[in-house]
């Protein structure tokens, strides 16, 4: 894999404006609109100053429209090209997207800091790039990313060397990455979700043999229930006979047995429930690891 950053702590304070209050990295925080920078009048005129950003884009998510944000607001005046990556060149270089190309580039349409966007774009930027859309400055985070491409060491060296880049800042705590993650963290009950809601198995390419094991494992929990309601209904039917030979008043037997059976359930249905819940927990547990072995060959 490739254009992974090396990891670098940010604080949340450092990409709010000053008069925001610090708070936790969470998908329920708001986060306040980027600042232009200090040196945006640095570059002013009638002519607008042409930014470049790149990227893939998949899974178009706040963190990507707060870089582009910072990438619009870097100067007073500014024309925001944003070059998305075409599928062949990302999944050779970086590996396989969840969003198609086409969506990607309909995604990057969508945001209001884009004015422009570019399809297949370049993996590696070079002066004939610059040239051909007159590009001034190139904005993306400081953090160098490994060439796949055999290039160079940093995908952005070239445009670094020749001082036309913009730093902008990442926004900790989201990335495609962990999206990804979060659904594969949670996958079995992503798949019963969406079983549940009318998708096919086939739809969400599950394979018989798993949802069979979930079924089998259900099915053989309400199994062992009913046998052991049966194995109650027993016990009662002894203890009657039991009553009957002490010579135990019915009206106080009823009463009696009724508790103790009534007691004697609640503590086997809260048994039943723990090992539903244990059988379910080892059936997914047996799933991931499948399925983290299945992702892990696929992306050797």
């Amino acid at each position: 894999m490739t254009r992974l950053p090396k990891k670098r702590h940010v604080s949340v304070s450092d990409s709010l404006a000053p008069e925001s209050v610090e708070e936790p990295v969470t998908p329920s925080a708001r986060f306040e609109p980027h600042p232009a920078p200090a040196n945006s009048c640095l570059e002013s005129g009638d002519r607008p100053v042409r930014v470049y950003a790149d990227g893939i884009y998949d899974l178009f998510h706040f963190g990507h429209a707060r870089s582009l944000e910072q990438a619009k607001k870097a100067f007073p005046n500014t024309y925001l090209l944003v070059g998305c990556c075409s599928d062949e060149v990302t999944h050779m270089y970086k590996g396989k997207t969840v969003m198609t190309e086409s969506e990607r580039y309909e995604s990057l349409r969508h945001c209001r800091w884009v004015d422009e966007v570019i399809p297949d774009a370049p993996w590696v930027i070079s002066q004939e790039f610059l040239d051909k859309h007159k590009i001034d400055y190139v904005a993306h985070d400081a953090l160098p990313y490994a060439d796949a491409s055999g290039a160079g060491k940093d995908v952005y060296e070239f445009v670094k060397a020749v001082g036309k880049f913009k730093e902008t800042k990442r926004t900790e705590g989201i990335s495609t990455s962990d999206l990804i993650m979060r659904i594969l963290k949670d996958y079995n009950q992503y798949v019963m979700r969406n079983l549940a809601r009318g998708y096919s198995r086939k739809d969400l390419g599950v394979s018989y043999e798993k949802q069979l094991r979930v079924n089998m494992g259900i099915t053989k929990l309400r199994e062992k229930v009913n046998e052991q309601r049966e194995k109650v209904g027993e016990i009662g039917k002894k203890l009657h006979i039991v009553a009957k030979t002490a010579g135990m008043h019915h009206s106080e037997w009823v009463e009696n047995a009724d508790r103790w059976i009534a007691g004697f359930l609640e503590k086997f249905e809260e048994g039943c429930h723990m090992m539903e819940t244990a059988i379910k927990d080892r059936i997914q547990e047996g799933l991931k690891r499948q399925q983290s072995r299945s992702l892990v060959d696929m992306l050797e």
